[in-house]
């Protein structure tokens, strides 16, 4: 068997389609969308992320603006930089790039964000949300990872999906996601870290396998059964060639898999600013 690609520019342009008709639809109303990203450091992979973050609004049309901090940036130096995207009106969703340097506390600085302006989102609120099943800014990733499942129409409902990685910014909300009732979830969600000692274990048995832990080749093709839909959600740079958690070989025996270009990366940026047009939504209506 040779699996089909899961192709995600064929996600994102939809999805890019729609957040361009509703960016016109704001500019209609002297609304102009607003993101803003904060890149503290000089690692040139996240570099390379927020550029791209900030091409896509360009070709939106959604206003876009980068906060660049040096490398030794303190935590509360962190902390004012959030607090002035808080009160600028013109920013209706920001981000803090991740990973930050080791010195430096995501979790905290989450807390510092205004939760109405989560682009990304991964504040503690909005994770919340998810898991309650309420409206907020869904985290960016897991985000992709359905809008892939029904634009390929590949069921998910009563379905065994193994999520590997337990991270707060792939594992941990995709699991919520995907266990909610409603289109593109209501899975039975089972996820692995590392504590779990034999991940084959589970993964052979999976009808759909999400990998998110950044370790290359974390799933190999022993791994996975004939005609599962494997995912690769976590990346890891090697040089400067990019390497999934999945092996191509598994290819051989998927239905479906994530090509090693081209896959979740377009889909996260899509959903990112699918948020951020939906943070302006929600702001112009109060406003």
């Amino acid at each position: 068997m040779t699996a089909k690609l899961l192709d995600g520019h064929a996600v994102a342009d939809r999805v890019l389609r729609d957040v361009a008709a509703r960016t016109d639809a704001l500019a209609a109303s002297r609304t102009t969308p607003g993101l803003a990203t904060v890149l503290v450091g000089d690692d040139a992979a996240s570099a390379g992320y927020v550029r791209k973050k900030h091409e896509a609004c360009a070709a939106v049309g959604i206003h876009s603006v980068n906060v660049r901090l040096s490398p030794d940036t303190t935590q509360d130096e962190l902390h004012e930089a959030i607090h002035e995207l808080n009160r600028d009106d013109a920013i209706h969703g920001f981000l803090i790039q991740h990973p930050l340097p080791s010195h430096l506390d995501f979790s905290r600085a989450l807390l510092e964000m205004h939760p109405g302006k989560d682009a990304d989102g991964l504040h503690p609120m909005s994770i919340g949300s998810v898991a309650t099943g309420l409206e907020a800014p869904i985290p960016a990733t897991p985000a992709g990872v359905r809008a892939m499942f029904l634009h390929y129409d590949i069921p998910t409902s009563g379905r065994h999906v193994v999520v590997i990685g337990r991270g707060p910014t792939i594992g941990r909300p995709l699991s919520l996601l995907l266990s909610q009732p409603g289109p593109g979830a209501n899975a039975a969600v089972t996820v692995l870290h590392s504590g779990v000692s034999d991940l084959a274990e589970y993964t052979r048995r999976a009808d759909i396998v999400v990998a998110g832990v950044g370790r290359p080749g974390i799933v190999t093709r022993d791994m996975v059964r004939e005609g599962a839909v494997v995912v690769s959600a976590g990346i890891t740079w090697e040089g400067k060639r990019l390497v999934p958690d999945v092996d191509e070989s598994v290819g051989d025996v998927a239905s479906w898999i994530t090509p090693r270009l081209g896959g979740l990366g377009v889909t996260t940026v899509a959903m990112l600013l699918q948020n951020t047009v939906g943070l302006a939504e929600r702001q112009s209506r109060v406003a």
